[in-house]
């Protein structure tokens, strides 16, 4: 029942946006291209990388990534917003592969 639902809600979604005139991108959904939170958490992987001495337990990355994360600047994540429309346009270019991201 609930997977129809989902179903029929996605059904109104695409005839909607194909009313208003909307190309759909043929795009993997878990691209990283598409996916900035894919270098949100590269970015974070790398914070904790630099870390001294390297976390040796699940804890301890933990008390690691906790503060990486408190602080991460407004700027990233601003950076990732901005650079959504140029991955848009770069995958529609190269159609198949990965950009130069």
């Amino acid at each position: 029942m609930i997977m129809h639902d989902l179903w029929h809600q996605a059904v109104v979604v695409e005839d909607h946006l194909e009313g208003q005139g909307s190309e759909r991108m043929e795009w993997p959904a878990q691209s990283p291209d598409l996916n900035p939170i894919e270098h949100l958490w590269d970015y974070l992987g790398r914070q904790v990388a630099a870390l001294s001495p390297p976390p040796r337990s699940l804890d301890e990355l933990e008390q690691g990534l906790l503060p990486a994360w408190s602080l991460l600047p407004i700027s990233v994540f601003d950076k990732l917003i901005d650079s959504m429309e140029s991955r848009c346009s770069q995958c529609i270019q190269v159609r198949v592969g990965h950009i130069p991201y």
